[in-house]
């Protein structure tokens, strides 16, 4: 009887010792979603410079981007599942409900494969559509990140997006839960 009340002592509290970290990471800025109202930086860029959409040519590459607090400076890169694939295309080629989403022309979608949780990483300029290398499933960003082959059956996560004074902004939060079926 004693060990077992010493075991659930001891185990309550390493359970403490757990949770604590994880719940200081959930309250870190760094590691919360993209918030309306944030803006949008470049991956690696240490001046943070909001990006515009002339920042990204149209149709031939995919620029890869963090959301950053306005207010703070505080760029959300805390975690994985806040990193942004940013597109742009003409606006006629997207679709009524990705052009609705996307600031002149602008797409943004979560970087993380629905189906294992690899990165989108490859632009495929001659098809426009991204690829995630690790099991090969494409995506169509002018059209709601829809998948079009590949295993992963879920789109990608899309993060609404406006102009204001000329540069990138997050409208909404992610259109869908950001993550992978695992």
């Amino acid at each position: 009887m004693i060990r077992r009340d010493l075991l659930k002592a001891a185990l309550g509290c390493g359970v403490v010792r757990l949770s604590a970290p994880l719940a200081a990471a959930q309250d870190d800025p760094a590691v919360a979603r993209p918030q309306e109202g944030d803006l949008l930086v470049r991956l690696g860029d240490l001046s943070k410079s909001p990006l515009r959409p002339q920042d990204i040519e149209a149709g031939t590459e995919q620029t890869m981007a963090w959301a950053m607090d306005p207010a703070s400076g505080t760029v959300r890169k805390g975690h994985r599942f806040n990193q942004l694939l940013l597109v742009r295309f003409e606006p006629g080629k997207l679709t009524d409900e990705t052009r609705a989403r996307a600031a002149d022309g602008v797409v943004a979608y979560s970087v993380i494969c629905t189906h294992s949780g690899c990165d989108v990483n490859n632009w495929m300029a001659e098809e426009q559509v991204v690829s995630c290398t690790c099991h090969e499933s494409l995506f169509d960003p002018k059209d709601g990140g829809k998948v079009i082959d590949g295993p992963a059956r879920r789109a990608l996560p899309a993060l609404p997006l406006k102009l204001v004074d000329g540069r990138l902004v997050v409208a909404q939060p992610f259109t869908s839960r950001v993550g992978f079926e695992g």
